[in-house]
């Protein structure tokens, strides 16, 4: 069942990290995960065109407040209920519980279904926050559960693996749903690509091996608010733990700020169509797939399990490229749109997409030794927990650096300001957070070879 984890560590040592998809402590989870991202992002991305294209058949509301609405649905459950996901996955087997959390997902689809079918935006809507509290109860216990299968050596390709995928799958999810939201008779196929991947996101969850529960005589809280600062306190018992959620925290608050401007950063600055929009997305996230599976082969070159040094390496890459995609995104003084082929002759739509594969890149290298570090140093009994206050502070981050970004394009400033902005406060951030946490910089200085152990 465990693949002979007991093996040498030089077998360890020359195994790629691809070798994990191999391996059945690694595959099933790494395909249930990959699965169940496509599907939230196919569903979600196919109910915001739909509702883009046709709100007047579903609702009076105006359609500004109706995309915030569905998108704070989908994020409400990761404030209410991370610490709650926590606690289940350090009381039950994580194998069982992922098995039960892809039952709900099967469920949930059926349930988007029936609001088709009914035409009801209530419902559609409802699903769609189900989806969001699934995958608030499959976070904590996916991070959770791979120290539990993988040796240490394994961890920073794991979780490379897992990120790299994840964003993969977020893409392809996206890019499905707006397709069959596009086709006639789309609804139907809507319904059934999901019916089909959530069955087999529940097919490859049997396959997960058992993860016993590290804290089985765990009494589950029935107040989410008190759980949740209790979860933050755990959290912040390991200093160096606690910094790097921060700073995971504020990694996905700077990426998800950046996704949310590409189509009007495509329109307004770069005179591009929606075509472009895709291509941006599609560079952004090979880049962040890409440098977080770098990572694991720069770890091993300094011989290390896990490599906090690659964390300022990459918070610099992000700043600089940051900058360079604030100040050298060209400004659209004639207000037309353009098709793909003729932006692809510009050199600044090459610039833009060269910032957006590095910033991706050095974000991989940035954030995946950062969930291994909270892998490793987090204790085992209240690992989940710790997870889930990772997920709280991810959460909160987003939704702070969304309603900055509204009031900054609120006073007149525009898109570039906005990403010169966030470049700024990405170098101002980082550097507080290896101020307070010195073995960053130390370990970089180390595996660059200008400081001794």
């Amino acid at each position: 069942m465990n693949d002979n984890i007991q093996s040498s560590g030089d077998e360890d040592v020359q195994h790629s990290q691809f070798a994990l998809l191999k391996k059945r402590r690694f595959w099933p989870l790494f395909a249930t995960q990959f699965l169940g991202a496509f599907n939230d992002n196919a569903y979600k991305n196919a109910l915001l065109v739909l509702l883009t294209f046709g709100a007047a058949s579903w609702t009076s509301m105006k359609l500004e407040l109706l995309t915030n609405l569905a998108a704070g649905l989908f994020i409400l459950p990761f404030f209410l209920f991370s610490a709650t996901a926590g606690q289940l996955a350090d009381k039950f087997d994580k194998a069982r519980l992922a098995r039960w959390v892809k039952v709900l997902e099967i469920i949930i689809i059926a349930l988007a279904a029936a609001g088709f079918w009914l035409k009801s935006l209530p419902v559609l809507l409802a699903a769609l926050c189900l989806l969001g509290l699934q995958s608030t109860l499959f976070g904590p216990l996916k991070y959770a559960l791979l120290p539990q299968h993988l040796r240490p050596s394994e961890l920073v390709g794991g979780n490379a693996l897992v990120e790299a995928g994840t964003f993969v799958a977020i893409l392809l999810g996206t890019l499905t749903g707006g397709l069959l939201a596009g086709l006639s008779g789309g609804i139907v196929w809507i319904v059934a690509v999901c019916f089909i991947v959530a069955i087999g996101g529940f097919l490859t969850s049997c396959r997960i091996p058992a993860a016993p529960a590290p804290a089985p005589e765990l009494k589950i809280s029935r107040n989410p608010f008190s759980e949740t600062l209790r979860c933050i306190g755990l959290a912040r018992r390991e200093h160096s733990v606690f910094q790097s959620i921060l700073a995971i925290s504020w990694f996905w608050a700077y990426g998800a700020l950046l996704l949310t401007q590409f189509p009007i950063f495509t329109k307004t600055v770069l005179g591009g169509d929606e075509s472009l929009v895709t291509v941006l997305l599609a560079v952004f996230s090979v880049g962040i797939g890409s440098g977080s599976l770098i990572c694991e082969k720069l770890t091993r070159l300094g011989g290390k399990l896990v490599e906090p040094g690659l964390v300022p390496i990459g918070a610099l890459g992000m700043t600089i490229f940051g900058l360079d995609l604030a100040l050298g995104a060209p400004a659209n003084t004639s207000g037309l749109m353009h098709p793909l082929a003729d932006m692809l002759h510009r050199g600044s739509t090459w610039r833009v997409l060269f910032d957006l594969l590095m910033l991706g890149g050095f974000g991989g290298l940035y954030c995946v030794p950062l969930y291994a570090l909270v892998q490793q140093r987090s204790q085992a009994e209240y690992r989940a927990r710790t997870i889930a206050a990772n997920n709280i502070l991810n959460a909160l981050f987003m939704v702070l650096s969304a309603a900055g970004a509204a009031v900054f394009l609120g006073k007149g400033f525009g898109i570039p300001g906005l990403f010169l902005c966030m470049a700024v406060l990405h170098g101002l951030i980082t550097i507080y957070i290896f101020s307070v946490v010195p073995e960053f910089f130390i370990r970089t200085m180390m595996w660059l070879g200008l400081r001794k152990e």
